[in-house]
């Protein structure tokens, strides 16, 4: 739960928010950085709020439904700077789901495997195009960073599978 607060947390750092203006701004900036679901902001606020963290209220307009609003407490500021602190100092594991297909690879046939690992090529090359025609953030640097981050593992990651392609290719021809 600590990156899923961590990241409501500073949404709310900059203004009280009700609960859909959090999801959209999460889907509209943040959807390559966090696959974060609707249902589990709202769970985690909750329990944000429980822990005293974040308040929320209700509030009207118009004929509108009541909505909540969160606010963080001093409290979670707190919080929010203490897990700030830890997760820029942290490593993050990686564990790359497609390694797990990749350690399998030798039950297929060469040609389907270098036909498969040729329509991923593609499909890294579309999340590149992505990253690179995002717009940049313009309010400080984190998000960028972070979308950079995104990027450069991306390339890495497209290097690396031109590399195991052509060995592949080199052991067919064989």
């Amino acid at each position: 739960m600590d990156e899923r607060a961590l990241l409501l947390l500073g949404i709310l750092m900059a203004q009280s928010q009700h609960g859909y203006q959090i999801n959209e701004f999460i889907d509209k900036n943040l959807s390559r950085v966090t696959d974060m679901k609707k249902s589990t902001a709202y769970a985690t606020l909750d329990r944000l709020c429980e822990a005293g963290y974040v308040e929320m209220h209700q509030e009207q307009e118009g004929n509108r439904p009541l909505r909540k609003v969160y606010a963080i407490t001093p409290t979670g500021t707190e919080h929010f700077l203490a897990l700030l602190r830890t997760n820029l100092a942290k490593v993050d594991p990686l564990n790359f789901a497609s390694d797990i297909g990749m350690m399998f690879l030798d039950h297929l046939p060469c040609e389907e495997s270098l036909s498969l690992l040729e329509e991923r090529l593609r499909h890294l090359e579309s999340e590149i195009r992505l990253y690179e025609s995002a717009p940049r953030h313009g309010f400080g640097l984190g998000v960028d960073f972070a979308m950079e981050h995104h990027l450069v593992h991306q390339k890495a990651d497209y290097q690396w599978l031109q590399s195991v392609i052509e060995r592949l290719q080199t052991r067919k021809d064989v």
